[in-house]
């Protein structure tokens, strides 16, 4: 677990940035806790691929009502139903704020490529880690609560020049 915990930090920062300026959220975070299971806990899961020194998936779920709100801050018009533009809208943010993350990795020295969001639907849905056990960050903010999950580790800490 030691390995992962110094690549949760950037995703936490790089999420309450972006949803403080899009979304103009008010972020109180909770603790930190291990998630050794495979299956999603809210309603709506991005899912993000992270590859290069660094390997495994980040993943941020919602309810669908948070979804929505979300979506609705940042477009300035309510979304009333979690369609296509919800979809895309929700998936866009998960991948700013693994662009956001990625790249302060790579001021660490850990060179990362991240693949095209997944937009998972469903409670209960297995996403498997593999041996990776997931850290888990969830964020409070005014238009509900975010579960950002990280599961990531060096490939070869010999090959990597990150800190």
């Amino acid at each position: 677990m030691s390995m992962s915990v110094k690549f949760i930090n950037p995703f936490i920062s790089a999420a309450c940035s972006v949803l403080e300026a899009e979304a103009d959220a008010q972020i109180t975070r909770g603790k930190v806790s291990l998630q050794k299971s495979g299956t999603t806990s809210k309603d709506v899961t991005v899912a993000l691929g992270v590859t290069g020194d660094v390997k495994g998936g980040v993943f941020y779920g919602f309810s669908e009502q948070t979804a929505r709100a979300l979506v609705s801050e940042m477009l300035g018009e309510p979304v009333p139903i979690f369609d296509e533009l919800a979809e895309s809208g929700i998936a866009e943010m998960g991948n700013v704020i693994t662009g956001l993350a990625t790249a302060e990795l790579e001021q660490k020295g850990y060179l990362c490529r991240i693949a095209p969001p997944t937009l998972v639907t469903g409670r209960g849905v297995y996403i498997s880690t593999l041996d990776f056990h997931r850290l888990v960050m969830p964020l409070e903010t005014q238009y509900g609560d975010i579960e950002l999950n990280v599961a990531l580790k060096p490939v070869n800490d010999s090959t990597c020049t990150g800190q």
